[in-house]
């Protein structure tokens, strides 16, 4: 199957009706794509399908068949992070980070829409990632930063 990752084509030889996350973790070796719940539910695989967050633990390989997929690894760099990296790196919101990954790839999605987003919207955005530490207060916190960093720009 032919799809694109991280603005390179690539090629994957997986079954098309397995779940995404594994051909993403295990085949094409995107180690920022967890694998939390399983079921859709925490929000820790989340990817970019052609920009709209999305979660691989439930979506079959199958449906990526030529489609842009993001995923943590291909969000800025380390000389240029985007301004969700920067925020996440500058202010340290995550305890144990495990749900760090999905919660980068929806901010990405929310400060790259270009809209100006209220702290209701984020947090509301945000609400269906599970994040057992309590550390969401200080995540918003960060994606807020990255919003006005973005809209000065």
């Amino acid at each position: 199957m032919d799809l694109t990752i991280n603005g390179v084509p690539r090629s994957c030889d997986y079954p098309p009706n397995a779940f995404a996350v594994f051909a993403l973790r295990n085949d094409l070796d995107l180690k920022g794509v967890r694998m939390g719940c399983g079921d859709g539910h925490c929000g820790a695989c989340t990817v970019l399908v052609d920009g709209v967050p999305t979660t691989s633990c439930d979506l079959p390989f199958g449906a990526l068949e030529g489609k842009q997929v993001t995923t943590p690894e291909g969000v800025g760099t380390v000389a240029q992070p985007h301004p969700v990296q920067a925020a996440i790196l500058a202010e340290q919101p995550g305890q144990c980070g495990f749900c760090l990954s999905g919660i980068l790839m929806r901010s990405v999605a929310l400060v790259d829409s270009g809209k100006h987003w209220t702290e209701d919207d984020v947090r509301a955005a945000l609400d269906h990632h599970l994040c057992r530490c309590g550390s969401q207060p200080r995540i918003i916190k960060a994606v807020m930063t990255a919003l006005a960093k973005a809209h000065a720009v």
